[in-house]
């Protein structure tokens, strides 16, 4: 406590508190001038621990202006910090004045926190890039000491820590006495984030700081009603179980993995809500008055229930949360942790969890996760090169704010470690683009933001770009929906534009209860006819998590390791045991592929476990790789687990269908010939500043932004195929939408390790992933009951031993 100024020991003294070790060690880090990364698990006191220095610093050294800035991912969490900040400030009588400063944020006082800003400004990456853009930042931020980033493991090896690692650079050069300081609950590779934090790379400039471990979470699996389901990855069969966990605890968070199955868990616990208990729903697609009302709810306690998606993923914490249940698999160790973390949030207690799985893979993944997180086994994270859209956006910002000399901006760059190797002829090219928008655009006026004086130093053109600039900015773009139309331009309803997006002439889906052929894509609409053909490719069921490589790896061993199968409930063990006495379970490091005939039909099955955008992927590739050889394919169905196509021929090489040059062939062709690439070029255009959002009072809708970008796109691939935002777009399309990096493992390890496998009918490990056929074209009053009536009939079949 004697390291405390006395109005901290004494607030905490009055307590009955002590500041734990990794508190008092980010307080000598500070005072030692460190920049420094906590890992602590939730509950340890980490946000505390990031603004103690900050809090010491103002009670020792009062001074006026900004002298922290706290980023956090998300808007909700910087709400939920200054509500817990401003009570300890508060009952301390201390002269600090905190704020946020979001996109929520009224404009009014955006312009007053310029000109008198708070000594504490909470915000987001976005928001910190919009404040760089202002002349007077360099005012702003001259008094600032601190960042403090909370739970950099989100984001920082994405396109939003690319922008929040150019604004750290920026912030730099502006106050050069800067401390930098992350705070993170599940990090992996501590030294991976330590190179993020550092300005040169150099891990011994940031201090790492790791907290007491806590006391161990208390997980368990929920069996419906005893069993585990063959079918289906959400668990909604046990809302009557999940109901009365909610009526057994205080307050209890059920993490759902998609918005779509939040909303659907939400309509199901209603319907068994016979007590009537208040319960709440949060995602990111609910309104910002919705949202702000449920946290209000639960942090008043008024809610029993919240259902929710990665939104509250991170940091938001209410004390009398005693209970968190995931429903259906939680897709990363890490992920799962963070969750669980949100119940109790005290060090000292175990958090309690409930995970529900959705069919018997699921149940291996579940337990995978379980002895993951008492391992302390995290996922691993991976960074790659900072994207250039980012850094397109990022020049203008700095443009924005005043004359800049192109070579001490690359150099400030570079600080930036995602940047770090930015060669000098691309940096020009970026800055080229800016300039003008490319050889092929710079005839047009709308494209010359930027302009060289004869001083050197570049300059925003003309106002109007500046304020286009503000109004644009930004990482995350709005998926708009294309409506599904015949050629007579009668509509049959709207599908996600990233579904259309994987889509090229001929291919088939279901949809409103058709076989549709796609005959094209025409800016925002999708247009098809109806065809009497099996359709070949799923209804696009929205972004799903993929399985991480860590719980994919073990799942494997479990099928590899019978020793491990008395741990399993009866049914999986069974499972498993026919499995291996039918056909055979794969080894550790093998690819399993089963071939098998089944009513009519030839099918295929690869047990890869590379997830379902890779199996999605992968899929649309094999089946043209089939058609080619005559193969006559209907179609294929993947989850995480598996792939499974379905033709009227049989396969009998497929070592050949797996070939590595799918990836140069096929996928290239799929690629250019479907809308992927205009999806991906779409992004970055908006994210480049090339395309406008929004106008002075109007906002452009999807469509609009679709036509926009569609028509440049069409430009550039004929006049301009090297240009940069093209490059940029195809490696979103190959690295982001299709997990390449997974599918060229998975051929990498087919080659050396495929295991075909002939059978006389379906297998048991085949039926999860077998009975999704079917799924898309079911008619809405069909209930999943009829499904799992169907996955019994099949799992019959399977389960014979004769």
């Amino acid at each position: 406590m004697t390291a405390l100024p006395p109005a901290l020991a004494d607030w905490f003294a009055a307590r009955g508190w002590q500041p734990r070790r990794h508190q008092l060690e980010m307080l000598a880090a500070a005072r030692a001038g460190q920049d420094a990364l906590l890992v602590a698990p939730t509950g340890a006191g980490k946000t505390l621990a990031g603004f103690l220095p900050s809090l010491a610093d103002l009670v020792e050294h009062p001074a006026q202006g900004l002298h922290t800035l706290y980023v956090s991912p998300l808007k909700a969490l910087a709400v939920d910090v200054q509500r817990n900040l401003l009570t300890p400030i508060a009952e301390m009588g201390l002269p600090i004045s905190v704020e946020t400063r979001t996109g929520d944020t009224p404009s009014d006082r955006k312009a007053r926190q310029r000109a008198r800003p708070p000594h504490m400004l909470l915000t987001t990456p976005e928001s910190l890039s919009l404040l760089i853009s202002y002349p007077d930042s360099a005012g702003l931020f001259a008094t600032l000491k601190t960042i403090v980033i909370d739970e950099v493991h989100a984001f920082a090896n994405g396109k939003r820590g690319d922008l929040l690692a150019l604004a750290i650079s920026r912030l730099r050069t502006l106050a050069p006495d800067l401390r930098v300081v992350g705070l993170s609950a599940t990090v992996a590779d501590a030294d991976a984030y330590r190179g993020w934090l550092s300005p040169d790379g150099d891990l011994d400039a940031i201090a790492l700081v790791r907290g007491e471990p806590g006391a161990d979470p208390d997980i368990a699996i929920l069996l419906p009603e005893g069993r585990v389901p063959w079918s289906g990855h959400s668990g909604r069969y046990a809302a009557g179980q999940v109901m009365a966990e909610i009526e057994a605890h205080r307050t209890t968070i059920i993490f759902c993995n998609t918005r779509s199955l939040a909303e659907l868990i939400f309509q199901d616990l209603w319907k068994a809500n016979d007590a009537g208990l208040p319960i709440g729903i949060h995602h990111g697609s609910l309104s910002r008055e919705a949202r702000r009302k449920v946290e209000e709810a639960m942090a008043a306690g008024r809610l029993r229930a919240l259902v929710a998606t990665a939104s509250l993923d991170l940091g938001v914490d209410w004390g009398d949360v005693d209970l968190v249940i995931q429903m259906g698999a939680p897709k990363g160790s890490s992920r799962l942790l963070q969750r669980i973390g949100r119940a109790n949030h005290r060090l000292d207690e175990p958090s309690s969890a409930l995970l529900v799985p959705g069919n018997r893979f699921e149940y291996l993944e579940a337990r995978a996760a379980l002895d993951a997180v008492e391992e302390g086994a995290l996922d691993a994270e991976t960074f790659r090169p900072g994207a250039l859209d980012v850094l397109a956006q990022h020049i203008m910002a700095v443009a924005c704010a005043g004359p800049f000399d192109a070579d001490a901006l690359l150099a400030e760059i570079r600080q930036a470690a995602p940047y770090a190797m930015l060669d000098a002829g691309i940096f020009d090219q970026v800055l080229r683009f800016i300039e003008n928008g490319g050889y092929a655009l710079k005839a047009y006026d709308r494209f010359r933001r930027l302009v060289q004086g004869p001083d050197g130093l570049w300059r925003v053109s003309h106002p109007s770009f500046v304020a286009q600039h503000r109004l644009n900015a930004g990482i995350i773009v709005d998926a708009p929906m294309l409506d599904v139309r015949f050629r007579n331009h009668r509509k049959l309803g709207t599908v996600e534009e990233g579904f259309a997006a994987s889509l090229s002439p001929g291919d088939t889906f279901f949809f409103a209860g058709l076989s549709l052929e796609v005959e094209k894509v025409e800016q925002t609409d999708l247009i098809v006819r109806a065809t009497s053909r099996s359709a070949r490719i799923p209804t696009y069921m929205g972004a799903r998590m993929p399985i991480s490589t860590n719980l994919a790896d073990r799942v494997r061993g479990y099928l590899a390791d019978p020793m491990q199968w008395p741990r399993f409930p009866n049914e999986v063990r069974e499972w498993l045991d026919v499995q291996a006495r039918r056909s055979v379970l794969p080894g550790a490091g093998q690819l399993l592929v089963e071939t098998f005939p089944h009513e009519g039909r030839h099918f295929m099955v690869a047990y890869s476990f590379e997830g379902w955008n890779a199996h999605q992927s992968l899929g649309m590739l094999l089946t043209r790789r089939m058609e080619t050889l005559g193969l006559m394919p209907i179609g294929f169905v993947a989850n995480d687990y598996a792939l499974a196509t379905y033709s009227l021929k049989p396969v009998t090489d497929p070592a050949a269908l797996f070939a590595p040059d799918i990836l140069t062939d096929e996928f290239v062709e799929w690629v250019q010939q479907s809308a992927l690439l205009k999806r991906a070029f779409r992004e970055v255009a908006v994210i480049g500043g090339l395309v406008e959002r929004q106008h002075p009072g109007k906002r452009k809708s999807g469509r609009q932004v679709t036509f926009s970008t569609d028509l440049i796109y069409d430009v550039l691939h004929r006049y301009e195929p090297d240009h940069l935002l093209l490059r940029a777009a195809w490696a979103d399309a190959r690295a982001r939408m299709t997990d390449v990096g997974r599918l060229g493992d998975l051929l990498d390890r087919a080659a050396g390790t495929m295991l075909h496998v002939t059978l006389d009918r379906v297998s048991p490990l085949a039926v999860p992933v077998l009975v999704m056929i079917g799924r898309e074209h079911v008619a809405q009053g069909l209930t999943d009951d009829a499904l799992l009536i169907e996955a019994e009939a099949l799992a019959a079949e399977a389960m014979r031993v004769d």
